[in-house]
């Protein structure tokens, strides 16, 4: 009887400690699960997500080469001052490169109040500024006389042609995919987690685990005694 008693003992500690053990891994799922979730919101509660960011710089980075450039070619041509008056007060289209910076300050106001301050989430805006630059070069090229200018005539065309085509290629097939890519994995998890917490156990207690009975046990000995005792008395 002691032995059975001792079985039935075994038994209970084995199934709680498996009943243990799946509780403590569903705890440790559970809480890498919710991590991942606080880590996704995380990243969407920032004012603005890292892929943007760069595509802002870069457009940034497009105004500051090409004032860069256009104040190079103003101290070329006879110093700044003078330079500068011929090509913004007394502005001509077909010899001033002061346009081409206007333009680079109309792609960076339209991008950075879109993508940055609105954080729109659609092409259309660095597609209108890209059609409108290329457009604009593309008649300038064609009726102005900046080649006769020097080897500016050629650098700012062409640098201002190419920026807004970049800008263009990041945002369509960079920034929008990643975004949307985060956010359907964001809403996967969270999903997940929703479904795990259906189907959470109940907490443990003694009374879900069997043990026999003590009071067989004992009426086990009382029998065994009493035909102990009446065999003595025969």
């Amino acid at each position: 009887m002691h032995q059975v008693a001792g079985d039935s003992g075994i038994v209970r500690s084995s199934s709680l400690g498996s009943r243990v053990s799946i509780h403590d891994a569903y705890s440790i799922n559970q809480a890498e699960l919710m991590a991942r979730i606080e880590s996704y919101e995380g990243r969407e509660k920032k004012d603005i997500s890292d892929v943007r960011r760069t595509f802002c710089l870069f457009v940034t980075f497009d105004l500051l080469f090409v004032t860069l450039l256009w104040i190079i070619e103003l101290n070329v041509d006879g110093g700044i001052g003078p330079t500068l008056i011929k090509e913004v007060v007394n502005y001509d289209y077909l010899y001033s490169f002061f346009d081409i910076f206007l333009l680079a300050v109309f792609r960076f106001k339209v991008l950075i109040l879109a993508y940055a301050v609105c954080r729109l989430r659609h092409w259309w805006a660095v597609a209108f500024t890209t059609a409108v630059t290329s457009a604009f070069l593309l008649v300038k090229v064609i009726l102005s006389k900046i080649f006769y200018q020097g080897a500016f005539g050629y650098v700012l065309p062409i640098i201002s042609f190419i920026l807004p085509w970049i800008e263009t290629w990041f945002m369509d097939f960079k920034v929008l995919p990643q975004e949307a890519e985060e956010e359907n994995r964001l809403l996967m998890v969270q999903d997940v987690s929703e479904r795990a917490a259906l189907i959470q156990p109940r907490p443990l207690s003694d009374g879900q685990f069997y043990s026999p009975p003590e009071s067989v046990a004992g009426s086990d000995e009382e029998t065994e005694e009493k035909q102990d005792s009446e065999k003595s008395v025969e």
